[in-house]
């Protein structure tokens, strides 16, 4: 499991709310078809860790998150960039950690 991914965890505890299969599936899919490697790595694998217990807020979030620009997101993760306050908070606290990406070894 990775670091910081029970704290997200215990932070989300009593919030959650299902969330549509098929609307999962959608924004699976859209996080790991982004365009080049690096953003379906950082997006996909942000998806893969914590999607499952989303609030319809933290899904709603994730959402609007991909329509934006790949190099934006990017560059907010990596701390190059001011993320804008729509953005500000505890997902992405957790997005700018980037231990959810896989590293083949």
């Amino acid at each position: 499991m990775p670091a910081g991914y029970s704290s997200l965890r215990a932070a989300l505890k009593g919030t959650e709310t299902m969330i549509d299969e098929s609307r999962l599936r959608r924004m699976q899919f859209r996080a790991w078809h982004r365009g080049t490697k690096e953003a379906d790595l950082m997006i996909g694998g942000f998806f893969d860790t914590y999607a499952n217990g989303w609030s319809e807020a933290q899904a709603l979030w994730f959402e609007a998150l991909l329509d934006e620009d790949d190099v934006e997101i990017m560059a907010w993760a990596i701390g190059v960039a001011p993320v804008p306050p729509r953005y500000e908070g505890e997902m992405m606290q957790a997005l700018r950690k980037l231990d959810y990406i896989p590293i083949a070894r």
